[in-house]
């Protein structure tokens, strides 16, 4: 692959996940302080995030990929993008879950573009997509760092940030390379995006458990993703935003152990190893607090391990399984169970435990939160997960599925 073609994949890389960890990690904080949204409002517009991952497969199999240069619509829908981000700036709380919904309908579709775009340029995707895909997780923790440091992760300069970031990279993307709709001419099926060719993989027990596993985790992850930074501020970490970025360093890092263990300790221990780091973050996020900083710090490092040892070998796991034949159709329906309807079940709930757990203090009316009973919920259904794990997930040497 040319530099050219290398730095340009990985500026739209860095750019890509720039826009979504600028506005996303901080949402729950700035709906709260600013709109003044109950745990549900916020909940609600996480869930936007799951709804558009169910719909996106649809979009970029049916549309997408069968009409359109993936470079141009993938321009198009960050421009488009970009003005509905800074118009989420103008609204009330009645309006704004409208506002992230259509825009997450917009930006969801371009993960799969992007991807799509970089991988049309590869000779050997197994070697170079990683060292493309890490200014990734850059450009992520880029954003958090950026917006700590201007000091406007309670505001709605996040999402003008994101706006601009949007803007720039909705331009390169028309100077990205060509990749042409590989599906021209292709007879649309639905029900193969959705990847029900791979419910064969249902007729073995061991991924039926992983599977439902995987999309029960999910609940604990809505809890992180929605509530974690509003956490960290409410209970007076300064530059949460900044400071969370150190779970996506230990994503980075951790990401690069799971080769050399993948083999070495079984899938079955990687992912038993991914479920008890869940279990372990919210029990450190309950009994944390200003006085026990160590325990905050430990639950957002710990970020890598419950990635990467539970859905990135997951991924793994899920492919091994599938085999050749099925493995599109495999990961199609593992995205679409977890992202979609784990996440969509797991940011309502959120929502709904928050707002059980809410304090109103009668005379100023300023709102506190029983973040210990909060986080001890997540970490309830992390250990029941992990203990069904463990006497249930049985997994033989066979790696695939032949019919």
């Amino acid at each position: 692959m040319k530099t050219k073609i290398s730095v340009l994949l990985s500026s739209m890389m860095f750019l890509q996940y720039y826009i979504w960890g600028a506005w996303y990690v901080t949402m729950g904080t700035y709906m709260g302080e600013v709109l003044k949204s109950s745990g549900m409002n916020i909940g609600a517009a996480y869930s936007a995030g799951a709804i558009a991952t169910i719909i996106s497969p649809f979009f970029v199999g049916m549309i997408a990929d069968r009409f359109f240069a993936a470079q141009k619509i993938m321009g198009v829908l960050h421009l488009l993008g970009a003005a509905l981000l800074y118009y989420a700036t103008q609204v009330n709380n009645d309006s704004f879950y409208w506002v992230i919904l259509v825009y997450s309908l917009l930006y969801m579709p371009t993960i799969a573009l992007s991807n799509s775009v970089a991988f049309g340029q590869m000779t050997d995707a197994g070697k170079q997509f990683p060292w493309i895909r890490v200014f990734g997780t850059l450009g992520w923790i880029a954003a958090g760092l950026i917006i700590s440091q201007l000091g406007i992760e309670k505001t709605a300069g996040t999402f003008q940030v994101a706006a601009g970031v949007s803007i720039l990279l909705g331009l390169l993307s028309f100077a990205l390379p060509n990749t042409p709709p590989k599906g021209k001419g292709e007879k649309a099926n639905a029900l193969a995006i959705l990847g029900t060719d791979a419910f064969v993989l249902f007729k073995t027990r061991s991924f039926f458990i992983f599977f439902i596993s995987a999309i029960l985790i999910c609940i604990p992850l809505s809890f992180y993703y929605g509530f974690a930074n509003p956490f960290l501020n409410e209970i007076g970490l300064q530059n949460a935003a900044g400071k969370m970025t150190l779970g996506q360093v230990s994503e980075a890092l951790f990401i690069l152990a799971i080769p050399f263990m993948f083999n070495r300790i079984g899938v079955k221990n990687m992912l038993i190893l991914g479920v008890t780091a869940w279990l372990l973050r919210y029990v450190f996020f309950a009994y944390g607090n200003m006085n026990i900083t160590w325990m905050l710090y430990a639950g957002i490092i710990l970020h890598g391990i419950c990635y990467d040892f539970f859905f990135v070998t997951g991924y793994m796991y899920t492919e091994k399984k599938a085999g050749e034949k099925i493995k599109n159709a495999a990961q199609g329906l593992f995205t679409f169970a977890t992202y979609g309807v784990g996440m969509f079940l797991g940011t309502k709930y959120s929502g709904y435990v928050v707002d059980q757990n809410k304090i109103t203090d009668t005379v100023t009316g300023a709102v506190q939160h029983n973040w210990t009973t909060i986080w001890l919920i997540p970490a309830a259904i992390a250990g029941v997960v992990l203990i069904a794990f463990i006497l249930f997930f049985n997994e033989k040497k066979e790696t695939s599925v032949t019919n």
